[in-house]
């Protein structure tokens, strides 16, 4: 009887080299920080991404702070609700059909991307948050990014969360310290460590792009993380 030769095991990626899913979390992450940053800038303190911040600033408009775009703020939750619902609908009907739908999800959010892009130079720069135009352009950005948040939920469970960095930032802090007081659960901490500073460096690298980036070119700045979005599909389709 032949034996059968052993399987060739991949080498083990390098720190030059992460591993792919190292990859989609920091694409993903940059994307999140560039979009909600821009948006913000350009849309008169509108989060995209992360929306229920916009309920702090109309919280500060209601107290006499100079904040506008209430409307467009208050609009943003239900239009991040039901892009969250369409979502998990889309990806609910791939799944019974016994189809990946992290590719099919990227390539959405990335057109979507591109109509936010489209929308923002083609109506932009605004002169004031309460425009129809600017609450326009503005949903249409919420939805974009609704699409990243329920991916992050569902496909991409597994990577550190790409579009709001608080808890990822509270736990790195946290397992620092468990490495450095040489605490039982060190180990594991150091793995937490390992997988989640990338994507919170590249999150914080993308919110600095998306300020620089709209203030030399505005909207079309977000060529950018247009082009994350397909080098992740790129990864994606790659597996």
């Amino acid at each position: 009887m032949t034996n059968a030769t052993p399987a060739t095991p991949a080498p083990a990626p390098t720190a030059g080299n992460p591993p792919d899913s190292a990859w989609r979390g920091m694409l993903l992450a940059f994307t999140g920080g560039f979009v909600d940053t821009l948006g913000f800038v350009a849309l008169f303190g509108l989060f995209t991404a992360h929306v229920t911040g916009n309920f702090v600033l109309i919280g500060a408009a209601l107290a006499g702070g100079a904040h506008s775009g209430v409307v467009g703020k208050l609009l943003a939750l239900p239009m991040f609700v039901l892009g969250v619902a369409a979502t998990r609908m889309f990806q609910l009907r791939g799944e019974r059909r016994g189809l990946d739908t992290a590719v099919p999800l990227m390539a959405t959010q990335l057109l979507f991307l591109v109509a936010f892009m489209a929308a923002g130079v083609w109506a932009g720069p605004f002169v004031s948050g309460n425009g129809v135009s600017a609450i326009a352009v503005g949903l249409v950005g919420v939805l974009t990014m609704s699409i990243q948040n329920t991916a992050a939920r569902s496909v991409f469970a597994r990577l550190t969360p790409s579009t709001v960095m608080t808890g990822n930032v509270t736990q790195l802090v946290m397992d620092l310290v468990d490495m450095a007081a040489r605490a039982p659960a060190a180990g594991a901490a150091a793995d937490r460590v390992r997988k989640a500073w990338p994507p919170v460096a590249a999150f914080a690298v993308g919110s600095l792009a998306g300020g620089l980036g709209y203030a030399h070119a505005g909207f079309w700045a977000l060529l950018a993380p247009c082009a994350a979005l397909a080098a992740l599909l790129r990864l994606l389709r790659k597996q």
